[in-house]
């Protein structure tokens, strides 16, 4: 399954990562379509996040990293920090107050990359930008 991401003004596509992370994957799309706001990430570098606070989406780590690509969004289940989702844009070291973080790699951006600094200029210059999460059929 793919899914259509609208953040801000941009349209990207991405790919669930049902090989790697498919108990993130499968969680995730049970709560599509998922609407939130973007915000710059304070810790991260060129990173945007959603905070979720105390969120659950009932999963552990799996194919988690700190150093995602710009592209490879991640989830993070909570425990040092609060639950999130990290939305990078450029070079991202993913972390919290509570020093280097990894998340759960579970969505790829496969076209709309070439939007990805815009998007990451737009959240850090003007603010918090609408982000929704839908499924392809």
């Amino acid at each position: 399954m793919n899914l259509t991401i609208n953040a801000g003004p941009f349209t990207f596509k991405a790919r669930m990562e049902w090989d790697t992370a498919p108990l993130t994957c499968a969680a995730f799309a049970k709560v599509l379509p998922f609407h939130s706001k973007l915000i710059q990430a304070r810790w991260s570098g060129e990173s945007a996040w959603i905070p979720l606070g105390d969120y659950k989406l009932g999963v552990g780590f799996e194919n988690h990293t700190s150093h995602p690509a710009p592209g490879d969004i991640l989830f993070y289940p909570g425990g040092y920090s609060e639950t999130e989702i990290l939305f990078p844009y450029g070079a991202t070291c993913f972390a919290s107050k509570m020093g280097q973080l990894a998340g759960n790699h579970f969505l790829t951006i496969i076209e709309g990359r070439e939007n990805l600094s815009a998007l990451g200029k737009l959240v850090l210059w003007h603010g918090a930008q609408e982000i929704v999460f839908l499924a392809e059929n």
